[in-house]
């Protein structure tokens, strides 16, 4: 399981969600803020809105907010939501063929490693993680983006 660019890319803009709960946010303005191609994610929002991850909201005053409360979402349901519960389940080489029965020279590694990348997901909040990336100063945004 190697996460997509589009799901780095859904994550980054939880997490830049998560950091602005003053209301919605267009998504050209996220768009900007994390240097990702807006129609890019646009369409990476579909997925996290068709989740229940993020709401959006049309209209003069309307643009991106969390769903629910970034203390319920777990980085697990942003994952999934984008590249889907198989994520968890593929070759790493995303060899075709590879499983029990047949394995690559990396299946039997990989396995224990998948694991253990998966209940870390299942275990952080997003609150958690928004948390965390203001508290070591990481930047959610570009350098003189949106973000706060």
């Amino acid at each position: 399981m190697i996460l997509s660019r589009r799901c780095e890319y859904g994550l980054r803009a939880a997490l830049f969600l998560a950091s602005r709960p003053d209301g919605p946010v267009p998504v050209r303005e996220v768009s900007e803020a994390l240097g990702i191609p807006n129609a890019f994610l646009a369409k990476t929002v579909r997925d996290l809105v068709h989740a229940g991850i993020v709401a959006s909201q049309s209209g003069a005053r309307g643009g991106l907010t969390l769903a629910r409360p970034a203390a319920s979402v777990v980085l697990k349901d942003i994952v999934v939501a984008i590249d889907g519960p198989d994520v968890f389940e593929g070759c790493v080489l995303r060899l075709p063929g590879c499983g029990e029965l047949a394995p690559c020279p990396l299946h039997e590694s990989w396995l224990g490693i998948r694991a253990r990348i998966e209940a870390m997901l299942a275990g952080e909040t997003l609150e958690a993680a928004a948390e965390a990336t203001r508290a070591y100063g990481f930047r959610i945004a570009l350098p003189g983006g949106a973000a706060r």
